[in-house]
C-alpha cells in the first residue's frame, strides 16, 4: 500500500489566489452504507464526500473542500460521479496522475473507487459546468428476488407493462416544471424547471438476472426526481393508472399527485457530460 503523508503535519492551505488549477476526480461508489454523497455536520455520519475529502486532505496535508456533479441520496450509487477542488499546481510535487489515483484509492474504503483524474481551469465547478447528467434505475420484476442485483435494483414482485410505461414517459420529455416529481420541501423558493432529453426503458441481463433499466438524461435533476419518476411510471406499468395520467401529474405541480419514491438502491448516477475541451491530461 502506498505511503501517504500524515495530515497531522499539515502544510499551509494554499490561498485562493495560489489555486491556479482544478483537480477533477472521476468516482464510482456503492452507496449502500453511506448517508448520501454530501458531508454532514455530524462527523459520525458516513458519507462519500467525507471519505473522499479525508483522503484528499491526507494526500495534500491540508483540509480540502470538494464540489460534486450530483448530490446522491443515502443508498444511491454512482458509476460516473465527478468531483472538483481548486488546488495550486505546485502541490502536485511532480506526482504522476496514476500515483495520485493509487494513493487516493489506498486512502478510501473499498466501496469507493477513484477511476480517473483530469485537470481544468481554476474556476471550474463539477456542478455548475456540467451540461448533461445521466441516471439509470434498475427494476427486477417477478416473484423471485434477485441475488446479484439485490443491492443495485428494486425488486418489484408485480409484472410491469413496459409499453404502457414508455407511453407515460413520453409526456416527461422536454423542459417542464417538475414540482410534482421532487421532494416538496426541497423546492421551496427554488425553480423546479428542468429539461429531460432522454427517458427510455429497456431490458438488460447481468449475472443471469433479467431486469428493466430506466435511463434518464437531462440538464439537471431535483431532489428525488428520478426516483419519483420511476415510482410514477410503475403505477402505469401495473395498470393502476393510464399512461395519460403522467401528463396530469406533471401539470398539477403537486408532489402528492405523483407515485411513490422508488427505493434508493435501484438508482445509479451513470455519467456526467461537460463541454468539449474543458479537461486536460496535464496541469
Amino acid at each position: 500500500m502506498p505511503q501517504a503523508p500524515s495530515i497531522e503535519s499539515a502544510d499551509p492551505h494554499p490561498t485562493e489566489d495560489a489555486c491556479d488549477i482544478s483537480l477533477v476526480i472521476f468516482l464510482s461508489y456503492d452507496g449502500t452504507v453511506y448517508s448520501g454523497f454530501a458531508r454532514q455536520d455530524d462527523e459520525g455520519i458516513r458519507t462519500v464526500q467525507s471519505e473522499l475529502e479525508h483522503a484528499l486532505s491526507v494526500f495534500f496535508r491540508h483540509p480540502v473542500d470538494t464540489v460534486c456533479a450530483g448530490r446522491t441520496d443515502a443508498g444511491v450509487h454512482a458509476r460516473g460521479q465527478v468531483v472538483s477542488t481548486p488546488i495550486a499546481s505546485s502541490e502536485l510535487n511532480g506526482h504522476e496522475t496514476t500515483q495520485i489515483i493509487t494513493s487516493l484509492n489506498a486512502l478510501t474504503p473499498d466501496d469507493i473507487s477513484v477511476t480517473g483524474l483530469r485537470f481544468a481551469g481554476a474556476g471550474f465547478s463539477a456542478r455548475f459546468d456540467a451540461v448533461e447528467r445521466e441516471y439509470r434505475y434498475r427494476i427486477v420484476c417477478g416473484p423471485t428476488p434477485p441475488v446479484f442485483l439485490q443491492r443495485y435494483a428494486w425488486w418489484h414482485k408485480a409484472p410491469l407493462d413496459v409499453e404502457a410505461m414508455r407511453a407515460g414517459a413520453a409526456h416527461l420529455i422536454g423542459e417542464h416544471d417538475f414540482a410534482s416529481f421532487c421532494k416538496a420541501e426541497s423546492a421551496v423558493d427554488r425553480t423546479t424547471m428542468r429539461r429531460i432529453d432522454t427517458l427510455e426503458i429497456f431490458e438488460e441481463e447481468q449475472m443471469g438476472e433479467r431486469h428493466l433499466v430506466v435511463r434518464v438524461e437531462g440538464n439537471a435533476f431535483l431532489h428525488s426526481m428520478v426516483r419519483t419518476i420511476v415510482g410514477t411510471l410503475t403505477c402505469v406499468g401495473t395498470g393502476r393508472q393510464e399512461s395519460g395520467w403522467v401528463a396530469e401529474v406533471l401539470e398539477a405541480c403537486d408532489r402528492t399527485r405523483a407515485g411513490q419514491t422508488a427505493p434508493a438502491c435501484g438508482l445509479t448516477l451513470w455519467s456526467v457530460t461537460y463541454p468539449d475541451g474543458v479537461f486536460h491530461l496535464e496541469p
